[in-house]
């Protein structure tokens, strides 16, 4: 399935979340939401990525917005490295891929030869309505989460 396109509704989605709650996007409705697929907990690509939302915490929460990290780990893995790190938004499980494949970021990876589906990074900024207002369909960590930022910025 494709990327939602910028201007399309975001599709929807209600997972189990790290806080113990089921989330949905339409809880959300009236925020800014920053909707961020990440390939595994606990690695160090995605470690970074999560460190880095969770620095900036105060500058997502002061544009009336919410970080929501996503992948296909189970709750109990998220619990386990949203408390390791200290990470202060919620971390979706999405065991089955479907919401992953719904955003168009469940595809075949090439590691070292070997073909297998997995997640790959990305990020939407959905805005105060539900509508995608930006992607990032393949994300480099470093510098990353200052992009968000600043797109972030620019619909405030």
């Amino acid at each position: 399935m494709a990327t939602p396109a910028v201007g399309s509704k975001a599709p929807a989605f209600k997972l189990p979340a790290s806080s113990g709650q089921t989330i949905s996007l339409k809880d959300y409705l009236g925020k800014h939401v920053v909707l961020y697929f990440y390939p595994r907990d606990d690695t160090p690509g995605c470690t970074t990525e999560a460190c880095g939302f969770r620095d900036e915490i105060g500058t997502f929460e002061s544009s009336d917005t919410v970080v929501l990290g996503v992948s296909t780990d189970s709750v109990g893995s998220h619990q386990k490295f949203a408390a390791k790190f200290s990470l202060p938004f919620p971390l979706l499980a999405d065991e089955d891929h479907t919401i992953a494949e719904k955003y168009g970021v469940w595809v075949e990876k090439n590691m070292y030869g070997k073909k297998s589906m997995g997640i790959q990074r990305a990020t939407f900024l959905i805005d105060k309505t539900g509508k995608i207002a930006a992607t990032w369909p393949k994300v480099k960590v470093d510098g990353h989460v200052a992009e968000v930022a600043a797109a972030l910025a620019e619909l405030a």
